[in-house]
């Protein structure tokens, strides 16, 4: 009998809650093409429901002082610490990058969580006396409100700890849409979230692609979107969700080149493009497009071709040099 595909949850008011969606995508294991789990595309109602929770959640959560609000991220490194290597394992299985490479992918998201422990402290507001004839002036740093993550296949668990740990420590209330091709590690970073501390409400997901990031960028109760991801949806976003009224920072592909100086030390130099040029199957936005050999170093290109077909290609589990593209469509394209 063939086994059940478990789903992806939705996080709406602190429970994970199965989607009434009749649209799902199935997430597959770039290495093997094994169906891993299927993700809902998130109905109206059902993103209604976590810009709803998340806007009540902020009513309080907003008043809890900076010394709570950091214990929980205090905690929440830990059990991100204690959980690293079933993280990345989940990682690997549905994205395809090395073992090695999703370890530093959650990592790299570790560090803004550490980040997000201390940030209170610096929420500080100035004062300036007697500006004017009987005028002061100061300021005050205040929550947002409802803010919005919406972040790409590539990095599944850095950008998503770049995004929400930043809002909700410094006391707004958050609502992630994951990418659709590989939330499942996503999921467990955000549950251990919960175990961690957060209170219900104060972080939500939904998954889906276009409908739900317009919902995302017309909803008149968040504030702020963040983005990461291709240029052009980044574009729209932008331009979408700017024109509703929200703040919007959108960090899209970028286009990196190296130089290489004749004097620059060859073996370095190479193990450098090689690693920049096709680390994480080339999937990172900045992957190394072009590279500039200038005089001397021109003679190094018979040597640079060598160490790219010298690289192992296999699953991200056995952590060859490369793991594979993470679908069908992104190898074709």
């Amino acid at each position: 009998m063939k086994q059940a595909v478990p789903s992806v949850k939705l996080l709406i008011n602190g429970e994970f809650v199965e989607s009434q969606s009749q649209e799902w995508r199935d997430i597959i294991n770039p290495a093997t093409q094994e169906v891993l789990a299927r993700v809902p595309m998130a109905t109206a109602g059902e993103v209604e429901a976590a810009v709803a929770s998340a806007k009540t959640a902020f009513a309080s959560w907003k008043k809890t002082p900076i010394g709570t609000r950091a214990r929980i991220f205090l905690k929440y490194q830990q059990l991100i610490r204690e959980h690293m290597k079933e993280l990345a394992a989940l990682l690997t299985a549905e994205q395809g990058k090395t073992l090695a490479d999703a370890e530093g992918d959650i990592f790299r998201g570790l560090e803004v969580v550490e980040h997000a422990a201390s940030i209170g402290n610096l929420q500080l507001g100035e004062y300036a006396e007697n500006v004017a004839g009987g005028v002061d002036t100061y300021t005050v740093q205040q929550p947002l409100g409802v803010c919005a993550g919406i972040t790409p296949f590539n990095f599944p668990a850095m950008i998503p700890l770049w995004m929400f740990p930043m809002a909700i420590a410094t006391g707004n209330t958050f609502v992630l849409k994951p990418s659709e091709q590989d939330p499942m590690v996503t999921m467990q970073l955000v549950e251990l979230a919960l175990q961690a501390g957060i209170p219900a409400g104060v972080l939500n997901v939904v998954h889906g692609g276009e409908a739900v990031v317009n919902a995302i960028c017309d909803h008149p109760d968040i504030k702020a979107i963040s983005f990461v991801g291709s240029s052009r949806v980044g574009t729209h976003v932008y331009n979408r969700a700017s024109l509703a009224g929200k703040r919007v920072q959108c960090m899209m592909g970028a286009k990196n080149h190296a130089i290489v100086l004749p004097d620059a030390n060859k073996e370095q130099a190479l193990n450098q493009l090689t690693g920049a040029a096709f680390g994480a199957a080339g999937q990172r936005c900045m992957a190394l497009s072009v590279a500039v050999l200038v005089g001397e170093a021109r003679s190094w290109i018979p040597d640079l071709v060598a160490k790219a077909k010298s690289l192992r290609v296999g699953a991200g589990k056995d952590n060859p040099d490369l793991g594979p593209l993470i679908s069908c469509a992104a190898r074709e394209r």
